[in-house]
């Protein structure tokens, strides 16, 4: 007999965190570039419009589970789970009953599951950033440096060049290849503050090669960027970027 509590536990767990940490993530001020903002759901549960009156606490309980732990699994893109398979799972685990993993081999099966889900995406992702990378480095104004770095001048100040060291005021647009809009200062009428070597490599190269005043173009590889991994919902793994940024100042 093998018990899965710890793993519905912690499937609830997670539900909560991913609903409370997207709230949180809305509210939340971008402090640097290339901060993912929050996507919405796949396919979201409709919630009442007043919450429904259950006969007892844990029937509510029983309810709110569900609901977060369904918003979970679509946030995620799961939205052919078996659901009878998962209901007698529970129920299974829940009255000591057999079932087909181990807590141990839940966890592991869940985790490559998604590894294998990761590194599918990824490798879409990064074939189209290389075809896009190969295909814009031969548009007019377009400087590709030994890094991989693209970009394209769009305005030339006259200002003195940050160093790594240096902390810079910018205003920036960041985009994916296909223009799908992940964070913007721009959009927020707020400019930001950070050190030049505290984000991304690919900023940190454009930026030493920017003088203040200068309103560059940038098309940065995966390798550049955040590499292998994601960055929040909506900036997969292997994601080739495109800003557009304006440097404003080098701040003392």
């Amino acid at each position: 007999m093998y018990k899965l509590e710890k793993t519905i536990l912690a499937a609830f767990v997670l539900a909560v965190l991913v609903t409370t940490g997207s709230t949180a993530q809305t509210i939340k001020k971008t402090t640097k570039p290339a901060a993912a903002v929050k996507k919405a759901p796949g396919t979201p549960v409709k919630a009442a419009a007043t919450p429904a009156v259950l006969k007892n606490q844990m029937d509510s309980l029983s309810a709110a589970i569900g609901v977060s732990f369904s918003n979970s699994l679509s946030s995620q893109g799961i939205t052919d789970i078996n659901t009878e398979v998962l209901t007698k799972t529970i129920n299974a685990s829940l009255k000591g009953g057999k079932t087909a993993f181990t807590p141990e081999d839940a966890n592991k099966f869940i985790g490559e599951y998604f590894q294998k889900i990761t590194e599918e995406k990824g490798a879409v992702f990064r074939v189209e950033g290389e075809k896009f990378l190969a295909e814009n480095k031969k548009k007019e104004g377009v400087t590709t440096t030994e890094s991989g770095l693209q970009y394209q001048v769009i305005k030339t100040g006259d200002g003195p060049k940050p160093t790594a060291t240096d902390k810079v005021k910018t205003h920036y647009h960041g985009t994916l290849t296909n223009g799908t809009v992940f964070d913007s200062s721009v959009d927020r009428g707020e400019p930001v503050e950070f050190p030049v070597n505290g984000v991304i490599k690919g900023w940190t190269e454009a930026l030493q090669l920017m003088p203040v005043g200068s309103k560059w173009k940038l098309f940065i590889p995966y390798q550049l960027a955040y590499g292998e991994r994601a960055a929040g919902p909506q900036i997969p793994a292997y994601s080739a970027l495109v800003f557009e940024v304006e440097l404003l100042e080098i701040v003392k």
